[in-house]
């Protein structure tokens, strides 16, 4: 069996693995680069593109980005080398809870606030206090977090992830509130578009969906097959339900 016979992973191939187009991760990097950002925090970087990106529009500053996931890990750090930053960036394999990798200038959390909460809880409040302690004073926080467009019904969650609850998200005013009362301001407030999501979960699974077409009888294929098509359904199930929002935070105070 060769390498080409093995199915690809889930997200190979995305750029961010999250619904953000190219426009608004550039709109992220000319606001952040505005207020030149001596230090940059990334938490559950990844491969840590939009991290890159800020560094690159920034001369003189560095980052750390913080993950648990060794080959994303990996991977950013070639990307560092191939973009002249390796200097500049550090690929931290750990838990980002309690992290002492701050505070920063900037602080990126992008679909990753479960990162600073203990074990499998997720926590709001938790994460967005610990987000206030990660940044500088005049410092920026761009925030990636689900929240409902509508209160899902028991059918709608039926049909999410496994154990999918009405808590798991708040509605976006509630997110908002959420974080004034943990000392922020928003400066900007703004939300994933349909496109965004489609471009991305489309191309989320797309490698492993031309894969399962190409190789059905597959000794690997059943497992994958189930993956993807289990994956693919509990988007359609929250696909009107679950918006990304971004919020671009400053500290008060």
């Amino acid at each position: 069996m060769t390498h080409d016979d093995l199915p690809p992973r889930l997200g190979s191939g995305l750029t961010f693995h999250g619904p953000l187009s190219e426009a608004r991760a550039a709109r992220f990097v000319e606001r952040l680069a505005a207020v030149s950002p001596g230090t940059v925090l990334d938490i559950g970087c990844g491969q840590g593109e939009l991290l890159l990106r800020v560094l690159d529009a920034v001369p003189g500053a560095k980052g750390v980005g913080i993950d648990i996931d060794g080959a994303e890990l990996a991977l950013g750090r070639e990307l560092a080398a191939g973009r002249g930053l390796a200097e500049r960036v550090a690929y931290v394999e750990e838990s980002a809870v309690g992290t002492p990798h701050g505070p920063a200038d900037a602080v990126l959390c992008l679909g990753s606030g479960q990162a600073l909460c203990e074990g499998d809880s997720y926590d709001l409040p938790v994460i967005l206090r610990e987000l206030r302690r990660l940044v500088r004073p005049g410092g920026r926080v761009i925030l990636g977090e689900g929240f409902w467009q509508r209160t899902p019904t028991e059918a709608d969650l039926a049909v999410m992830w496994p154990g999918a609850h009405a808590d798991d998200h708040t509605p976006l005013a509630t997110l908002v509130d959420l974080a004034i009362e943990a000392g922020f301001r928003p400066l900007w407030t703004e939300t994933a578009s349909q496109e965004e999501w489609e471009e991305f979960e489309s191309g989320y699974r797309h490698d492993a969906e031309l894969w399962l077409a190409t190789h059905p009888d597959h000794p690997q294929a059943d497992e994958l097959r189930t993956r993807v098509d289990r994956q693919r359904s509990a988007w359609l199930g929250y696909r009107t339900v679950l918006g990304i929002a971004y919020l671009t935070l400053v500290p008060v105070g």
